[in-house]
């Protein structure tokens, strides 16, 4: 009779109903706009996932900038750590064509689908430049590095 008071108690336990598998909560992205220069700048907004179509890239903010006939934009985002925005960068280097490395800047350039992409990582930051010359997006990317602190 224990051996069957057991075996039901185990029986009725396994057959309590489970509760659903809980969604990921996404947490958006920190608003970094604060970061960016305002000159030349159309545009701002904070991309919830996937910046520029990439699967690889998180969330972050993604501005647009027009300068004479010059237009552009610039991403940045906040990985947890160091680390990770390293790692962010060699897919950045794996998704360009003919990357070269930027040893100044512990970065690359080269293109995508045909448009010149700058990207660097400084900490936990990964920033980019896309629809710059190499030369133009060197220059800005220097001045912006000194806000990602």
């Amino acid at each position: 009779m224990k051996t069957a008071t057991i075996l039901f108690c185990l029986l009725a336990a396994c057959s309590q109903p489970r509760e659903a598998p809980r969604a990921a909560v996404q947490v958006p992205p920190p608003d970094l706009r604060q970061k960016f220069p305002l000159q030349n700048q159309v545009s701002m907004q904070l991309v919830p996932d996937h910046v520029l179509g990439k699967s690889f890239m998180p969330g972050g903010n993604l501005a647009e900038y027009k300068h004479g006939a010059q237009q552009y934009r610039v991403f940045l985002i906040r990985a947890d750590d160091a680390q990770k925005a390293a790692f962010l960068l060699v897919d950045w280097r794996n998704a360009l064509s003919q990357p070269q490395y930027l040893a100044n800047m512990g970065g690359f350039f080269g293109q995508d689908a045909g448009t010149p992409v700058y990207v660097f990582s400084k900490g936990p930051y990964v920033a980019g430049w896309v629809g710059l010359p190499q030369t133009d997006a060197d220059r800005l990317a220097r001045q912006f590095a000194t806000r990602l602190n």
